[in-house]
């Protein structure tokens, strides 16, 4: 019996070993499918890390009065008496403007904010106008904290919202062709055109015809305020910079996408924030991922937007991973920037 005993504690224990080798790979393969059926980017950089080799990397400045520490109190009759000190001036804030490792994106996610979309009807002009001139302030909300929070002087962009067409002072906008609205840094000022935006534009189709719901055209000017993000934080001047050393116009194509998916990964976390109050359901979440993959560049148009493909997965990018170093497209592979 005790040779028996032995083997069977022999055999007992080769058959535990089996079981958890089997559960292990299990495990794995589970975990493998779940990365490879998502189709959203993972940067590399992280925010402790520094890239080397960009040439814009700086800016400094002087912090206002409201910024400093200043006493709270008034002093009291025996303080007045003390020597008096000279103050100290506060630290100068030196920001960090490069395109890869920008001060920006130390400033995490946004905070979830009410801001509720209502049932505004996108074929109508006044009712849309408002819904964008609304929202614009809830991303004012959003936006200025966090950015403040790092140092980063903040301002809100101004807005030129027409009924059909207007000219701006980078362009017609919506120009000849697109329905598309633009910011201009110029005078930090975002153009769109409600009727192009929802009906289209000659041969371009409109955002409403690909989805009706009035949080795709909101998305979008989400992204344009993500360029009134980027030129703030010095990553539009960086690129603009980037754009003029680059010799060949691919080079130069490939710098606007990784700009242009940029914003949209920031348009993205905006949605995010306001998602329980718009509301963004899991329905009409899944109608933003749809309508991203069908926005982007298009035949015979330049290549300076990206894919469709890549604009679904930086919209994605934003919403699930929501922090803005997240959205460092300057460090993501070039794959998911084409």
């Amino acid at each position: 019996m005790g040779v028996f005993g032995v083997i069977g504690g022999v055999l007992g224990g080769i058959a535990a070993l089996f079981v958890l080798i089997v559960i292990a790979s299990a495990l794995f393969k589970s975990a493998s499918r779940s990365e490879t059926t998502t189709p959203v980017a993972i940067p590399t950089y992280e925010p402790s890390e520094r890239a080397t080799g960009d040439p814009f990397p700086t800016r400094t400045r002087q912090p206002t009065p409201a910024e400093s520490d200043s006493p709270t109190q008034q002093p009291t009759q025996e303080e007045t008496e003390e020597p008096e000190t000279t103050p100290t001036q506060p630290p100068k804030v030196t920001l960090n403007t490069s395109l890869k490792s920008n001060t920006m994106y130390r400033a995490g996610s946004l905070p979830r904010l009410s801001c509720s979309g209502g049932s505004a009807n996108i074929f109508n002009h006044s009712q849309l106008k408002a819904l964008i001139l609304k929202t614009g302030k809830c991303m004012d909300q959003a936006w200025g904290p966090i950015l403040e929070k790092q140092g980063i002087q903040f301002s809100a962009p101004n807005y030129a919202i027409a009924a059909k067409r207007g000219r701006g002072a980078c362009g017609d906008y919506p120009s000849a062709g697109s329905m598309v609205p633009y910011y201009c840094p110029r005078n930090n000022t975002i153009y769109a055109s409600t009727s192009a935006m929802s009906r289209g534009n000659g041969n371009a189709r409109g955002y409403g015809q690909i989805i009706q719901w009035h949080g795709g055209i909101i998305s979008m000017m989400a992204h344009e305020y993500g360029h009134h993000i980027q030129n703030i934080t010095g990553l539009m001047d960086s690129w603009w910079r980037a754009t003029l050393d680059s010799s060949g116009q691919s080079g130069k194509l490939a710098l606007s996408r990784r700009l242009e998916l940029q914003a949209t990964c920031f348009g993205a976390m905006w949605m995010r924030s306001v998602a329980a109050t718009y509301p963004v359901s899991t329905s009409l979440r899944g109608r933003l991922f749809s309508f991203y993959a069908q926005v982007g560049d298009y035949p015979g148009w330049p290549r300076d937007h990206g894919t469709p493909a890549n604009n679904n997965r930086w919209f994605r990018q934003g919403w699930e991973r929501d922090k803005t170093y997240q959205c460092n497209t300057w460090m993501a592979p070039s794959s998911t920037v084409s």
